[in-house]
Order: C-alpha cells, then sequence, then structure tokens
C-alpha cells in the first residue's frame, strides 16, 4: 500500500485495535494469476507473540482450495469521507477523500480438525455476540455437526501489518475543524468516524 509518511499508521496497538473495530473485511489470494476475493469478519487471537486471524469460508466457495500456505493479503478498510474544498481558505483546490485503512499480510493455515473448526465457531460467537453462546450450546450436536461440513475455518499468521490514514495532515488546522466540524454533521455514521479519527489526530 502506498503510504505517505505523514498518513502512516506506526502504532501496532492502534493497528489491532482498528481492525478489531471494523473487523469485516476482505481476503485476496490468485488462483492462476487471477486475484480473488472474499469479504469475511475476522477476529483477533494473540499466540505465542504471534499475531493470528480467524475466519470461515463458506465450503462451496473456491477461495479455500488454493490457499494453504500461500501469502494472502487482508484489507480492512470502513470510514471515508468526501472533503469539499468549501472547507479550505484558499480557492485553488480541489476535493479529496479521507479514510483509514488497514493491509494485512500473512500465511494460512486450513484447519481441518473438528473440534478446532468448532473452536472457531464458538470463539467466534464469543468475540461478535457472547449473549449467543447460550443458545448456541442448546443446539443439538447433529445439527452444530452439519453445520461444520458447510464451511472451512482456517487462520493466517500475520506477517505484515500497513495502517494508512489519510486525514487532510496536509492541511492547516482551521482548515481540518472545518472539515470536522461538516463531518460531525453529516447523517452517515462513515463520514462522522473520519471526524471523531481526525479529532482524534488533532488531540495527539
Amino acid at each position: 500500500m502506498y503510504i505517505p509518511n505523514n498518513n502512516q499508521i506506526t502504532d501496532f496497538t492502534e493497528k489491532i485495535e482498528f481492525i478489531k473495530k471494523y473487523s469485516f473485511g476482505v481476503i485476496i489470494s490468485t488462483i492462476e494469476d487471477v486475484p480473488v476475493a472474499t469479504h469475511l469478519p475476522f477476529f483477533v487471537s494473540h499466540v505465542d507473540e504471534k499475531i493470528i486471524l480467524m475466519s470461515h469460508f463458506a465450503k462451496a466457495n473456491p477461495q479455500w482450495k488454493n490457499i494453504e500456505n500461500s501469502t494472502v493479503l487482508l484489507i480492512f478498510s470502513e470510514p471515508h469521507a468526501y472533503i469539499s474544498p468549501t472547507n479550505y481558505e484558499k480557492e485553488l483546490n480541489v476535493p479529496t477523500w479521507n479514510y483509514v485503512s488497514i493491509h494485512v499480510y500473512g500465511k494460512v493455515q486450513i484447519i481441518i480438525d473438528e473440534e478446532k473448526v468448532l473452536e472457531v465457531l464458538e470463539k467466534t460467537i464469543d468475540y461478535y455476540e457472547p449473549t449467543y453462546q447460550k443458545q448456541w450450546e442448546s443446539l443439538p450436536n447433529e445439527y452444530k455437526k452439519n453445520m461444520l461440513k458447510g464451511i472451512v475455518a482456517f487462520e493466517i499468521v500475520v506477517t505484515d501489518i500497513q495502517g494508512k490514514k489519510k486525514l487532510s495532515q496536509n492541511k492547516t488546522e482551521k482548515e481540518q475543524n472545518n472539515i470536522i466540524e461538516a463531518l460531525s454533521k453529516s447523517k452517515f455514521t462513515h463520514e462522522q468516524d473520519i471526524a471523531a479519527f481526525m479529532k482524534k489526530e488533532l488531540s495527539e
């Protein structure tokens, strides 16, 4: 990912927290030199000082068949906003776009063992909706086993995380505050989120 120095996220914890908050990512691999992608929810875990991301494909999705032990790219990018030049002090300006994005590279390992696949599902429940755990536990084992037959669980050992936040860092403080004020009034939550990111950036 192209990242100018003033847009780079250098704090490791900040990158991990972004993935946790905007955890519906895209996994990209190649099949015979053709890029393929699937949108999936991921959850993060720490094992022996390694960062591991876990998720599962639908078994009918062919992407998983050519992915084991290969390097994949995951993209986590959700909040974004159009930035109008009316926010700037000088008329000689053009529109742009503000956003935050994390790119993750890693090696894929398919999880074969049924108990471990079940563990991935249960960790996913704990991660996204722990209150559903009681209902999940009450479901018949046969139902759960049939569900497992329809998915392919996997984990990715992270080898590199790149973070970019393009938040008008090259603009004056007045212009940044103009943008924050405009985006904070937006009816769209992703634009409000960018305003919040910009506020945090200005306060640091």
